[in-house]
């Protein structure tokens, strides 16, 4: 039975109309954002299960999956190259991503050709196909894709419970961060009554670091410091750090939301080193201070207290550039009574 009771009413429409059109396809890719995450690979996997719910032919495109989610259940083979694909795509399910400079550039070439589905909660965009619905109120993907599967008539139980789960838990924080209403504390308790393990999945997700990652945080702690009179937590990371701890970019997931555990704090930054002349930048920050906004201005994208993008620059540079654009947003915005924050933590 369609239980349209536990979709909020304003995601009723999009979930419905993402239904239709998934329900009219046929030989789907389904695709996310480059270097994925777990609402990304909760969305993907979520997508794959209900196509083939539905009946229909599909293949998961991703670069790859990080090894810290290789426990989630992929409901196929996943294709790093179209030219492996079994059959001639007619259509793209897109999930946690609506911007082509976000995707993998053999995949985004392909879209022209395709009929596109698109589902993601990132602001900034209008969506890439024919069937887009794109809701920055949702907590994650994962969450949208949920109610799409409620309005295919299909139940929250099983590996599709499961991976909608890990996109829950990894854009909420654990169901810490602001987003985390009372829709998504409502989804949850569907989810476990349908047999998601929920304290095994964050067990799954946070019970897996390596020593080389524990010795890249260790490092990067102490590089942190605090900025701005105590307002901007900074730390930036770079490609010989990697090398020497004998890890990769996966290795850095969560460490920006422990910059914003420091007292006083209102804008976490992490600014990554990717290659020479390139550098990736994370931003965090609670309640009402906007780093999508300075996502924005840097040509970048996200959500109110969640937000990323790339700087073409060398570390120097782009340090002093995003910088510059985090001051300049935290001095527009009405500063907060803070408590008093600690000094400078040495380099």
């Amino acid at each position: 039975m369609r239980r349209f009771g536990l979709i909020p009413a304003r995601f009723q429409e999009g979930a419905q109309k993402i239904a239709d059109a998934l329900k009219r396809s046929d030989r789907v890719l389904i695709s996310g954002h480059v270097n994925a995450d777990g609402d990304s690979v909760a969305s993907l996997t979520a997508g794959g299960l209900i196509l083939r719910a539905l009946g229909k032919q599909f293949a998961l495109y991703a670069a790859g999956i990080p090894d810290y989610l290789s426990f989630v259940s992929l409901p196929g083979a996943v294709y790093s190259s179209l030219r492996h694909i079994p059959f001639i795509p007619q259509s793209a399910l897109i999930v946690d991503c609506s911007d082509t400079g976000r995707m993998n550039a053999e995949f985004a070439g392909r879209l022209p050709d395709l009929t596109v589905i698109n589902v993601d909660h990132h602001i900034g965009s209008n969506g890439l196909g024919a069937a887009n619905w794109i809701q920055p109120e949702a907590a994650a993907t994962a969450q949208l894709m949920a109610y799409v599967a409620i309005a295919c008539d299909l139940p929250l139980v099983g590996e599709l419970a499961d991976a909608i789960a890990v996109g829950l838990v990894s854009d909420t924080g654990g169901f810490s961060h602001g987003n985390t209403d009372k829709h998504v504390f409502s989804l949850a308790a569907c989810l476990a009554s349908g047999g998601c393990d929920i304290p095994q999945l964050r067990k799954n997700l946070e019970a897996n670091w390596t020593l080389g990652q524990m010795r890249l945080w260790s490092r990067l702690m102490r590089r942190a410091c605090l900025l701005h009179n105590g307002a901007i937590a900074f730390c930036n990371v770079h490609l010989r750090d990697f090398r020497e701890c004998g890890t990769t970019i996966e290795h850095l997931e969560g460490f920006v939301e422990q910059l914003r555990r420091l007292r006083g704090v209102r804008i976490a930054a992490l600014l990554r080193e990717d290659k020479p002349g390139m550098c990736k930048y994370s931003l965090r920050s609670f309640g009402s201070t906007n780093v999508q906004a300075i996502a924005a201005r840097l040509n970048g994208g996200g959500h109110i207290n969640a937000a990323g993008g790339t700087l073409y620059a060398s570390p120097g540079q782009a340090k002093k550039l995003l910088l510059a654009t985090v001051t300049r947003q935290l001095d527009s915005e009405k500063s907060p009574t803070l408590p008093p924050c600690s000094s400078d933590i040495p380099q």
